[in-house]
């Protein structure tokens, strides 16, 4: 048989496999999500679990002032309760400055022993231990914080669309940046806009971190979903909400701006269990 006999019917049968592909696709998609909330069904886990980026598992990090337990766990990749119970964290997942939250399950260490000072001829200045000097530092690091009371926010709450699993756009522009899969480049998209333009919440929730102490992603407000998302809005010019304030979707929670970035643009992402997924999976199409 000659190949130019051959080539129908292999182009038959590879359009035969990619329609059962398609067809597999589009009934996995169907799916209808659970009422109330976001409780997003991940339609493409296999392709989503090799999008995740992998959390930091080694090493350390020391809190300092401005921190939150969920911006430590965004920034180092880490699902919020995971990186609690690895550091014994118990509800209302207090932290304190000083801290030291590790990545590697390891207990942490209580600080480093300070060797005695060699005998010197004056006998009040052998006395005298090195440690009590260090005491009242250790006990303004061992303050903890203040648990902040939950209230509504007062801004504005706009009319948004929402797709099936309860997400609405956080603000109007084009997509002018896409999620990228590897862990080192885009977590989310950017979505170009003007000065001052409302920013609005994804979806109902908490807002769980609001401040400019986070590299790269300049005045960032972070809103917690729900026990499995987050989502995050960077680059704001002002921020309108603070920690511990619940929102709703539609809900104006900053100013598009420019801070830490290079324009004017908001850089969105939804993060589940702590990784990164492409936004543009929750939202609703245009």
């Amino acid at each position: 048989m000659s190949f130019t006999a051959i080539q129908p019917r292999l182009c038959s049968s590879a359009r035969n496999l990619l329609g059962g592909l398609v067809i597999g696709a589009l009934l996995a998609g169907c799916v209808s999500p659970p009422p109330g909330g976001v409780q997003v069904v991940d339609r493409n886990n296999r392709s989503a679990a090799a999008q995740q980026r992998q959390p930091v598992t080694s090493g350390h990090y020391v809190v300092r002032r401005g921190d939150t337990l969920y911006s430590i766990a965004f920034r180092f990749g880490w699902d919020w309760k995971a990186l609690a119970a690895r550091n014994g964290i118990a509800p209302p997942y207090l932290i304190r400055v000083g801290q030291v939250i590790r990545f590697d399950g390891r207990r942490p260490v209580r600080g480093p022993v300070v060797a005695a000072a060699p005998p010197v001829t004056r006998p009040a200045a052998v006395a005298r231990p090195i440690a009590p000097l260090q005491a009242p530092a250790v006990r303004a690091q061992a303050k903890p914080s203040v648990p902040i009371k939950a209230t509504p926010a007062t801004t504005p709450v706009h009319s948004v669309q929402r797709s099936a699993s309860g997400w609405a756009w956080p603000a109007s522009g084009a997509v002018i940046g896409r999620f990228s899969s590897n862990g080192s480049l885009n977590k989310g998209i950017d979505i170009a806009g003007d000065l001052g333009q409302p920013v609005l919440a994804a979806s109902d929730g908490s807002v769980v971190y609001a401040g400019s102490g986070l590299r790269g992603y300049g005045e960032l407000v972070i809103i917690k979903h729900s026990d499995t998302y987050v989502s995050a809005y960077g680059h704001n010019r002002r921020l309108l909400v603070q920690e511990g304030q619940q929102v709703k979707a539609g809900q104006t929670i900053a100013e598009m701006g420019s801070t830490g970035a290079d324009r004017v643009k908001l850089h969105f992402e939804i993060r589940r269990q702590g990784k990164p997924v492409d936004p543009l999976q929750y939202l609703p199409g245009r």
